[in-house]
């Protein structure tokens, strides 16, 4: 059962649209947690996936960032693959379209 903490994570991740992207900072300011790993670890426990999109969420530096507890491998193509199927398109490991972070 998720906490109240994931659930307001989740809720927050399934407004992002189609197509854009959030970072892990941006997710942790919109819903008041100052810890941007605290938004990390509730996403790498998304028990709602698809529904909840957390995909749809990146790293600062506009690099994919983490996908489903892992940083590289089979997990991380799948969040390109994903992302990909929206739109979004990572060139050289980063974000290559920047209009495509939600403000």
């Amino acid at each position: 059962m998720p906490t109240e903490f994931q659930k307001r994570v989740y809720a927050a991740v399934r407004r992002i649209p189609r197509g854009r992207v959030t970072t892990y900072r941006q997710l942790a300011d919109h819903i008041g947690c100052g810890c941007c790993r605290a938004v990390g670890q509730a996403l790498k426990r998304n028990p709602y996936a698809p529904q909840t999109p957390c995909h749809r969420v990146i790293a600062s530096d506009l690099t994919l960032g983490g996908f489903a507890g892992q940083s590289q491998g089979e997990a991380i193509a799948k969040k390109r693959r994903l992302l990909a199927k929206e739109g979004v398109v990572f060139r050289n490991g980063k974000l290559a379209d920047p209009a495509r972070v939600l403000p």
